[in-house]
């Protein structure tokens, strides 16, 4: 697995890990990834491919084997970034169930980050995502 699909595969751990992925959580998926490098140069056959390898190897081994593979081959920041965008995929459709707070928990402790600095990643999204305005 290269950086590149390490990254891919948090974001697909992140909309898969509550056993479903439904249309929003996949063009959220999508959009988060088609606006990095090196996925905006992809072909829509390569994403697919990358995707389907992704995928199988989700349904044989599960979301957290996902994470635990592809943590170690992102640097520190690239880190960051993943957990951020993992928090954003979560909170798409503006409900964060158990498991995808789980997953959130469980692989913030994985990260070459501070316990304080993965709590500040989280709760910025969390705090981007909230509607303070509803009635």
């Amino acid at each position: 697995m290269t950086p590149s699909e390490a990254f891919a595969a948090i974001a697909l751990a992140a909309v898969a890990c509550d056993g479903s992925l439904d249309r929003e959580e996949a063009q959220a998926l999508r959009a988060q990834l088609e606006g990095r490098s090196p996925f905006r140069d992809l072909s829509e056959d390569t994403m697919g491919r990358l995707f389907d390898g992704l995928l199988e190897q989700l349904r044989r081994q599960g979301w957290e084997s996902l994470i635990s593979e592809a943590i170690p081959l992102l640097s520190t920041l690239q880190q960051e970034t993943a957990l951020a965008m993992a928090a954003q995929l979560v909170h798409c459709d503006r409900i964060v169930d158990p498991a995808e707070a789980e997953m959130l928990g469980r692989m913030a402790a994985q990260l070459n980050l501070s316990e304080a600095r993965s709590a500040q990643i989280l709760d910025v999204i969390a705090l981007l995502n909230r509607d303070s305005l509803a009635s």
